[in-house]
């Protein structure tokens, strides 16, 4: 029986930069991991395995429709399906390897196995309990579906199901519009199937700046996915070979299927806590099923912590990486803190989508007065290069201070040029304090400038 100063359940992204955190800090750190690779869904079964099958359709859909007008020509490479999946498979190996060696320099204990707490201060791995003066429970979230669909991984999948198909199918219906939705559909629509997403809103993306959410439903469109807003999914049924989809308009009842060879479903995620053993030592959860959590990640249990995808907020890799660095900090005796108005989201759909801070409704809903600065790619040189000019950057600021609320981008780089706004609004900074900042040309970042410019006496190059 080890003796250890921190156990991490979990190895995603929050419960291995904890580790590696704790341990560079001095403590005595093991890791509780079931999987055969550390990482968890994100670099498993989500986050990289889907970047690196959007990259390599973005590829194939540069070499179909832009490659020509660039002087590029020639016939357009075939896809050899089982190369594409042994190449993501590479990315994922590469990426699960380097978190193994970082395990073994920083000297964090990998207890292979499914965890469970019988007690407080005590962790299960199999046969075995080990003693620990604290728990943080880093379990992350799986899949969640809706009342009548049922997922198979045959003809229902979901987002671990759609990154290992046998073969891309002809006719794809992804439930919901949300990140994992838009993300993995147009994979496929790039591949040459026919995607058509659901969606019980009444626009994608739910939550977004809602100039966004307009402006990509449209390039999406143009790309080829299809989009049936307000419609309420009843049910699916499947044979061998084919299923069915079943929804309702909110609008006015009316009822119709679709038909498809596989469904996905991506109706969001659900906290993964199953076999912890959480019930029974008195953890409180939320009326969601989050692990309830203080303002420093403590449980209602002594010595008993929770941290990512487990608890309440979004559910994104690097909020759980931030938390798990700030735990450590607070575990080593440290002040750890995460801002959790400076949290960036992002869609890697061609053109990325990118967000910070708050929206225009959300600033509308809590009274606040703000001014807007917008700037069109369609004026960004490097932008119209590469044939994206379709998008925009949005800058959200205090009417009176100038000080940054917000900014959503959708464009090129999308989701690197937002941390630039990030760092701007953790130091406080003014639309103008980045409207003075030098931005090299040509690069897209102008457009960041221009927006920020647009919060003042007008952009440049509008």
């Amino acid at each position: 029986m080890a003796n250890y100063d921190v156990i991490i359940i979990g190895a995603g992204p929050g419960g291995y930069v904890c580790a590696i955190r704790c341990a560079q800090l001095g403590l005595k750190t093991a890791v509780v991991e079931g999987r055969e690779t550390l990482g968890g869904t994100c670099l498993n079964v989500g986050c990289i395995p889907s970047k690196a099958l959007l990259h390599a359709t973005h590829s194939l859909h540069e070499a179909e429709h832009n490659f020509a007008k660039m002087g590029l020509k020639g016939k357009s490479p075939s896809v050899d399906w089982a190369q594409m999946q042994a190449y993501k498979d590479d990315v994922v190996a590469q990426n699960t390897k380097g978190i193994e060696f970082l395990f073994k320099k920083n000297k964090i204990d990998w207890l292979k196995g499914w965890g469970s707490i019988p007690a407080p201060g005590q962790v299960r791995v199999g046969d075995e309990v080990h003693e620990a003066r604290n728990i943080v429970i880093a379990t992350g979230s799986q899949s969640a579906s809706i009342p009548g669909v049922e997922i198979d991984e045959n003809r229902v999948i979901s987002s671990t199901g759609a990154l290992s198909l046998a073969k891309p199918p002809k006719k794809l219906v992804v439930i919901g519009a949300g990140v994992i939705g838009l993300e993995m559909g147009s994979v496929y629509a790039r591949l040459g199937a026919q995607v058509t997403v659901v969606e019980y809103l009444d626009a994608i993306t739910p939550g977004m700046d809602k100039d966004v959410q307009k402006t990509l439903q449209r390039i999406l469109k143009k790309q080829g996915l299809e989009f049936i807003l307000g419609a309420a999914v009843q049910g699916v049924t499947t044979t061998k070979t084919k299923a069915k989809v079943t929804y309702q308009l909110t609008k006015d009842g009316t009822q119709a299927v679709l038909d498809a060879d596989l469904v996905l479903v991506a109706t969001g995620r659900k906290p993964f806590t199953d076999g912890l053993g959480l019930d029974a030592l008195g953890v409180k959860l939320t009326d969601r099923g989050q692990v309830a959590t203080d303002a420093h990640w403590a449980t209602n249990i002594a010595g008993i912590y929770a941290i990512g995808d487990a608890i309440e907020g979004p559910m994104l890799a690097h909020k759980a990486e931030d938390e798990g660095m700030a735990l450590a900090e607070v575990l080593a005796g440290k002040a750890g803190h995460v801002n959790y108005a400076v949290i960036p989201g992002v869609i890697y759909t061609t053109p990325e989508v990118a967000s910070v801070g708050e929206t225009e409704q959300t600033l509308k809903d809590a009274g606040r007065a703000y001014k807007v600065g917008k700037f069109s790619y369609m004026g960004n040189a490097r932008a119209k290069a590469v044939f994206q000019g379709e998008g925009f950057v949005k800058i959200l600021a205090d009417k009176d201070t100038d000080r940054i609320l917000g900014a959503h981008i959708i464009g090129p780089a999308a989701g690197e040029l937002i941390h630039e706004i990030c760092v701007a609004m953790e130091f406080g900074a003014s639309a103008e304090d980045l409207a003075l900042t030098c931005h090299a040309h040509p690069t897209w970042s102008e457009a960041v400038r221009e927006a920020a410019l647009a919060c003042g006496d007008g952009a440049i190059h509008a």
